[in-house]
């Protein structure tokens, strides 16, 4: 089996556990199924780009990219824990290279972003399937997105791994840049009508993005704006990825 294989394989089967799962599963549906038909009497319609969509509908697409985020913390804590368990020798003292290493932690946020988005799309389409309106596109778009999105978060994740030492510290920080991610967003509510500054924080945040993306793939309601959304994915994410990449080569295990 090739290096990379069993190294992914390592990874899914230390991450996926029935916490993970719930996490990733239980939490975005309590949400949309909860949250998102709860505030319908606050929140009757929310408008996005040249049309408006019910509440829950929206909040489901906005799950969509959010799950995908939230999946990628796998990546961090993979790395982190086998900083502070010794695996990085383990596993650097096999036949394995840090080119493997590497390699087999952009797989694996790969497989997890894509399952997550897969899931919750699915049960999403319970709720937004009287406002979608699919395309050839579509499927394409939200798998750009997967992909996009998982490389991105995922080496931000990898990034504060490499950095920070102290258990504490990398909870802290890890936990306080994606609740900023999540909730400084599109996914659980539009940037029109949000207060200055907070509107155009909204927009120094790639989950908008990523969320906006999505939604324009699901409802047809591609843009100029979208484009250039899609544009702006692809360079942070490759950013980014880079980044991680030189301070893993650099790593003093």
């Amino acid at each position: 089996m090739h290096p990379v294989i069993r190294l992914v394989n390592r990874n899914l089967t230390i991450s996926i556990n029935p916490g993970f799962l719930i996490w990733q599963v239980i939490f975005p549906l309590i949400y949309i199924f909860v949250a998102g038909f709860a505030y319908t009497s606050l929140i009757d319609k929310v408008p996005f780009e040249n049309r408006e969509l019910n509440y829950p509908a929206y909040l489901a697409t906005g799950m969509i990219g959010f799950n995908i985020m939230n999946s990628t913390l796998i990546s961090g804590i993979i790395i982190w824990n086998d900083r502070r368990h010794g695996m990085f020798e383990q596993i650097l003292a096999g036949p394995f290279t840090r080119a493997n290493y590497i390699l087999s932690n952009v797989c694996t946020i790969g497989i997890v972003g894509l399952v997550s988005a897969t899931l919750i799309a699915l049960f999403g389409f319970l709720v937004f399937f009287e406002s979608a309106e699919f395309s050839l596109i579509t499927i394409p778009v939200i798998v750009f997105a997967s992909i996009t999105g998982s490389l991105l978060f995922g080496s931000i994740a990898s990034i504060i791994s490499t950095r920070i030492r102290s258990s504490e510290g990398f909870n802290v920080i890890i936990n306080t840049v994606f609740l900023f991610f999540a909730f400084v967003s599109t996914a659980f509510y539009p940037a029109s009508g949000a207060p200055e500054p907070l509107a155009t924080a909204f927009y120094l945040n790639p989950l908008t993005y990523l969320v906006d993306v999505i939604r324009a793939g699901i409802f047809d309601t591609f843009t100029d704006f979208v484009l250039l959304e899609m544009l702006v994915l692809v360079i942070l994410s490759t950013g980014f990825f880079i980044m991680a990449t030189k301070l893993l080569i650099k790593l003093d295990f």
